[in-house]
């Protein structure tokens, strides 16, 4: 993750993890606190457009 943003960790009831990147509004989960944050890396990424593309008609 980038230095300087704020990410917020959650461990819910059920045992997964929520982490939440407070600048970009956007949130993730995974069953460990590291899958969550692996999986919120990605998030942002797509949310910004840095990877990832839009469906074609066909798809």
């Amino acid at each position: 993750m980038s230095s300087g943003r704020e990410v917020r960790l959650l461990e819910n009831d059920d045992g997964w993890w929520t982490a939440r990147d407070v600048e970009a509004e956007v949130s993730s989960q995974g069953p460990t606190n590291t899958e969550a944050l692996e999986n919120l890396e990605e998030a942002v990424a797509l949310a910004a457009g840095d990877i990832g593309r839009l469906p074609t008609d066909d798809e």
